[in-house]
C-alpha cells in the first residue's frame, strides 16, 4: 500500500509551542490562554507576557510534539523575564514581579516604580 505525503508542512509542528495558563480570579479561576498558533514561539510569548497582554501568568508549558517531549517552561521564563526587567527601564506590574519573584530561580534585584507620598514639611 502507498502512503499520501501529509499535507501539513513538518516544520511547521517541528518546533517548540509555549502555552501560558492564566488566572482570571476566584470566579472564573484558570484557563489556558487562547492564541493564533503563529503567536506560541519563546520571544512572542515573552514579550505578551513583559507587555501585561497576560496580566497575571500562573504556567508556562512547552512542548515541541515532533520530538515528543513536554516540560514546563515556568522557571526558565521567569528567569528571562527577570533578567529583561532589570536591564531595562520599563515598569513592571506588581502581578508581573510576583510572577518573577515566585517562579524565578535566579535573584535578581526588581524595584518597582512606586509614587512616593507628599512629605509635609513643618515650618517654623
Amino acid at each position: 500500500m502507498r502512503s499520501s505525503p501529509s499535507i501539513v508542512p513538518a516544520d511547521r509542528l517541528d518546533r517548540d509551542i509555549y502555552l501560558v495558563l492564566e488566572d482570571f480570579g476566584a470566579r472564573a479561576g484558570c484557563a489556558w490562554r487562547e492564541t493564533d498558533e503563529a503567536d506560541t514561539d519563546l520571544e512572542t510569548v515573552l514579550r505578551d507576557i513583559f507587555s501585561g497582554q497576560y496580566a497575571y501568568p500562573v504556567r508556562i508549558v512547552c512542548f515541541n510534539t515532533a520530538e515528543g517531549w513536554s516540560r514546563d517552561a515556568t522557571p526558565d521564563i521567569a528567569d528571562v523575564l527577570a533578567e529583561r526587567a532589570a536591564n531595562t527601564d520599563a515598569e513592571i506590574s506588581p502581578a508581573l514581579q510576583a510572577f518573577i519573584e515566585a517562579n524565578s530561580t535566579k535573584r535578581f534585584n526588581l524595584q518597582l516604580a512606586l509614587p512616593l507620598p507628599q512629605r509635609h514639611v513643618a515650618r517654623w
